[in-house]
């Protein structure tokens, strides 16, 4: 299984998450309740994610695990592909928790029940 299929595969696994390619020339946008919460772009091999705030994503930066996601706000990052799967996974369903959380609650209840705890959705 490559990266991207990996990562392809924790998004899929989330509730009520929504595969597209927007921009054409293969993207893998992946979306919860019409909001974006991973990407994985089609030259590089990198998915970006949201964090927390600009401080997380500075702290992460900084500490190697991820490099600063060109065209996002300075909130997301990227992660190689070739990153650990945890990282990844804890990563892209952290994002996903964000994503979901500042939904309308409208949207929300219409969605899938989230996972209960982090890592819910691989198991």
């Amino acid at each position: 299984m490559t990266g991207r299929d990996t990562v392809n595969a924790i998004c899929a696994a989330l509730p009520g998450a929504e595969h597209s390619d927007p921009w054409g020339g293969g993207h893998d946008c992946w979306k919860v309740g019409g909001k974006m919460f991973a990407v994985i772009g089609a030259v590089n091999e990198a998915v970006a994610v949201k964090t927390e705030g600009i401080e997380t994503a500075e702290m992460l930066i900084e500490i190697g695990p991820a490099r600063r996601a060109a065209y996002f706000h300075r909130s997301w990052i990227e992660l190689s592909l070739d990153a650990p799967t945890d990282e990844l996974r804890h990563r892209i369903e952290a994002s996903y928790r964000l994503i979901r959380d500042k939904l309308p609650r409208k949207v929300q209840s219409a969605l899938p029940a989230p996972p209960t705890t982090q890592g819910a959705a691989s198991q």
